[in-house]
């Protein structure tokens, strides 16, 4: 558990791969929460990863990495895009400020840390150092020694490398065996879908091995009617035994080897069971077989292995596929980037890019860091990091997102962040903490797991001495033994939610919609009402024109003639019309800016007055028929402003911040799920009301204060209901940590983001219902799953004891047991993998 007395905490997601089984992930959490300095671990063997959160004052994770390789997985540190991000690189706590400072304090910086770490290198072998002629006494510039920081960095990450296998290596020969063998080198670095390969050639070993068994049993006898004479005028018995030897050896090993890391880490799980039953009945043939003779199971333990393995097979598909997600995600990112070095073009490795090198991004390019535009326009891509799909358009001083695509023109960008500070990475981390995270009812089902296993281990002790007990022979005893211990492997109980939760998440970032944990998912299914910030979230939170109403006047050429005048101030307001009128504007001349009031100007022949009615009426214009629609304006939430041509009133444009195109469709959706929308704004009722009105939302708090806005939600969760609340903005923030979800725009604060349980990477309003339907889909697999896992354990367990045999003869086999638990744990997994068919608002 975390406690209150570490106040100094790092949140690593670190690579952990070679866990076969979903029960697996209890050996590295049980070995590091042991470990000093660990304060939570979250394991998730779908993902191959884990989130660790550690003391850094205590521990680092290059220690991290080294006793998750002691358990006998492979581990290359954190889990993060290796082609921009150093695998071994401290995460900075969380909560802390990230330091992003302008490029001259990190160019300073940086030679200094360079300047500084070369005084302790002088006794480097020369073989690791290049020494330019003609450049001995040549000062670095700050962009050289930055460059050169980041080449040591890499060069001291591969001494690690080479340090650290060198010595996992001699370990694991001094400790020998084959746990350490077939934890490291046998499948531990493999991907997701080569370790499916390799489940794939033992199953064909061990389905070979046990046909060939059948053949020469009595069972294959019995069943096909076969009689063939045993090559080599072997004893039936003996002959089996050679042929299980590989089953055992090779297709059964990881089982063994599980099993012992298990009980080395002090837990139980699944891998225990299948050794036991496996060991059982082969250790049972063996002493048979050397003590003359006799009732053997080598083709009810071969045979048991095939179908175990070949559910294993089937179910590290299903996995892999819940992964897509992340998996696309840390390929996103081009390898390689092209900088502008003393004005030449060069390209060097994306992980060695610094900040303040101008990258050239050309047509059809992915954009390797995050940056700022400082040349060129052109339209970029951002639908892989934000789920946008329309292109952005983006000129100087635009920022733009690492492993974006450039469509058209050519761009020079200013990197800004880099490393895990780019947006990209970020996300990864994000997503994948989600994926690692455990709803409440997983907790429970991992706790009743272990107990599973326990009990079908004392229940298969305990069939074995009934059995004996009630006359059977110890042939009968031990196959139904064997069989109470296979098919109560609680391996369903371990995928049930947490395939959900992969594909959910997934899902998610795949339309810009990231959760950060899976609470957030539990609880989002759950809720009942959400409450939506007004500006910045269902509008653009920026004016635009809404209303022109004009008097004898031509609107367009009305509009163009403020438009002239308006060109020349800084006013938002201001901005807004000229944003409005298409086409060419004529220019002002003689401008005069009257604070608080408007502006006045010449247009061609005409003096134009444009302002509020206090201008006007300094101005002695009378507004006649425009006043009455100028009070409309104002009464509905509008602001107003008057325009006089030659002293005569012209007319009344109309300015408010307007809803953003899907608001409308997001209120809707969220009707049609039953739940009720609040709008929660400090403008004025009036202007709440207009927008309220136009997009259907039930209920109004106008004219709420910042700091009163998280007591209203709280209000409305004193009535009994799960509240969503989405905002943007620092004053949203304690809103949102109040609410049963906090729901964050994009585009927000990082106050905002960094409060919120859900962070929509679109800004569009309607990822809001989006997000509620991922949850409430989730929820549902979640159930269906756990219900399934724990029905299907109260079920077996009796048939396979022989409870029901005297009555009704009804026996099962250890293979067909193991063939019903391997279904069992594939039948999980595919349902979770359905969720990809949940239809979502939107179309998608």
């Amino acid at each position: 558990m975390v406690t209150e007395e570490f106040k100094d905490r790092s949140t690593a997601v670190l690579d952990v791969r070679g866990m076969y089984r979903a029960s697996e992930r209890a050996v590295v959490d049980k070995v590091l929460r042991r470990r000093p300095g660990v304060l939570d671990v979250e394991v998730n063997p779908v993902a191959q990863a884990a989130t660790v959160v550690f003391d850094p004052r205590v521990t680092s994770v290059a220690d991290l990495r080294r006793w998750v390789r002691e358990c006998g997985y492979h581990c290359a540190g954190q889990s993060v895009p290796a082609h921009i991000c150093d695998p071994m690189a401290e995460p900075d706590p969380p909560g802390g400020e990230r330091d992003h400072p302008d490029t001259t304090a990190v160019q300073e910086t940086g030679a200094t840390a360079v300047l500084d770490r070369r005084a302790d290198r002088e006794t480097r072998p020369a073989s690791r150092r290049t020494a330019v002629p003609g450049h001995e006494e040549h000062a670095p510039s700050p962009h050289e020694v930055m460059g050169q920081e980041k080449r040591e960095e890499h060069e001291d990450h591969e001494e690690r490398e080479d340090h650290g296998e060198h010595e996992d290596h001699g370990e694991r020969e001094d400790r020998g065996g084959h746990d350490g063998h077939h934890g490291h080198h046998g499948h531990g670095d493999m991907s997701m879908a080569a370790m499916a390969a390799d489940m794939r050639n033992r199953f064909l070993v061990a389905a070979v091995m046990s046909l060939l068994i059948m053949i020469w049993s009595p069972m294959g006898r019995e069943m096909f009617g076969l009689g063939m004479p045993v090559p080599f005028g072997l004893r039936e018995d003996v002959w089996a035994l050679l042929l299980s030897l590989p089953v055992v050896f090779y297709s059964s090993w990881i089982f063994f080897a599980g099993a012992v890391r298990a009980l080395r880490a002090r837990t139980l799980d699944m891998m225990v069971l299948v050794a036991v039953a496996i060991g059982a009945g082969w250790l049972y043939s063996v002493y048979i077989t050397l003590t003359g003779g006799g009732e053997v199971f080598y083709e009810a333990a071969t045979m048991l292995a095939t179908f175990v393995l070949l559910g294993h097979w089937f179910e590290m598909r299903a996995r892999g596929g819940a992964n897509d997600a992340v998996r696309a995600l840390l390929d996103l990112a081009p390898p390689r980037a092209v900088v502008i070095r003393d004005g030449e073009q060069v390209e060097i490795p994306t992980s060695e890019v610094v900040v303040g090198d101008l990258m050239l991004i050309r047509p059809g390019s992915k954009i390797a860091v995050d940056g700022e535009v400082v040349e060129g326009e052109s339209e970029v891509d951002e639908s892989m990091v934000t789920g946008e799909s329309l292109p952005v358009h983006k000129a100087p001083g635009s920022e733009v997102v690492g492993a974006t695509i450039n469509r058209n023109g050519t761009l020079r960008v200013r990197a800004t962040k880099v490393g895990s500070d780019t947006a990209l990475a970020q996300i990864v981390r994000l997503v994948q903490e989600a994926q690692n995270s455990r709803a409440p009812g997983q907790r429970l089902a991992d706790r009743a797991a272990f107990w599973l296993v326990l009990v079908a281990l004392v229940g298969g002790a305990l069939t074995f001495v009934a059995w004996l007990l009630g006359g059977a022979t110890a042939g009968t005893a031990v196959l139904f033994a064997i069989t109470v211990v296979v098919i109560t492997c609680p391996d369903a109980l371990g995928l049930a939610t947490p395939t959900a939760i992969m594909v959910a998440t997934g899902m998610g970032a795949g339309r810009g919609v990231l959760f950060k944990n899976a609470m957030a998912l539990e609880t989002a299914a759950r809720v009942q009402a959400v409450v939506m910030d007004k500006t910045g979230t269902l509008t653009r939170g920026e004016p635009e024109v809404t209303d022109v109403v004009t008097d004898g006047f031509d609107e367009g050429e009305l509009l163009r003639l403020v438009a002239a005048v308006e060109r020349e101030s800084e006013h938002p307001l201001a901005e807004a019309i000229v944003r409005h009128v298409p086409g060419p504007v004529p220019r002002a001349e003689k401008f005069e800016n009257i604070p608080g009031h408007g502006a006045v100007a010449r247009v061609g022949d005409h003096r134009v007055v444009v302002g509020n009615r206090r201008l006007m009426e300094k101005e002695g214009v009378e507004l006649g028929a425009l006043a009455a629609r100028r009070d409309e304006l104002t009464a509905g939430g509008r602001t107003a402003v008057i325009a006089a041509v030659d002293g005569r009133a012209a007319g009344v444009i109309g300015i408010a911040d307007a809803p953003r195109e899907t608001s409308a469709a997001a209120v809707t959706a969220l009707h049609e799920a039953g739940m009720e929308v609040i709008m929660l704004t400090g403008d004025t009722e009036a202007t709440a009301r207009r927008i309220a009105e136009r997009l259907g939302i039930d209920t109004v708090m106008a004219e709420v204060l910042p700091g009163d806005k998280a007591a209203r939600i709280a209000e409305l969760q004193r009535g009994g209901r799960k509240v969503a609340m989405v905002g943007d903005g620092v004053n949203d923030a304690p809103a949102l940590a109040q609410a049963d979800v906090g729901i964050a725009i994009g585009a927000g604060t990082d106050v905002a983001i960094e409060t919120a349980d859900v962070v929509l990477m679109r800004s569009d309003p309607l990822d809001v219902p989006v997000a509620l339907a991922i949850g409430r889909g989730t929820l549902r697999k979640m159930r269906q799953n756990l219900a399934w896992a724990v029905g299907y354990n109260a079920v077996a367990l009796p048939i396979a004891a022989g409870v029901f045999q005297p009555a009704f003869g009804l026996v099962l086999r250890p293979e067909i047991a193991a063939l019903s638990m391997s279904g069992s744990s594939v039948l999980v997994a595919v349902n979770a993998l359905l969720l990809r068919r949940l239809r979502l608002p939107g179309g998608d």
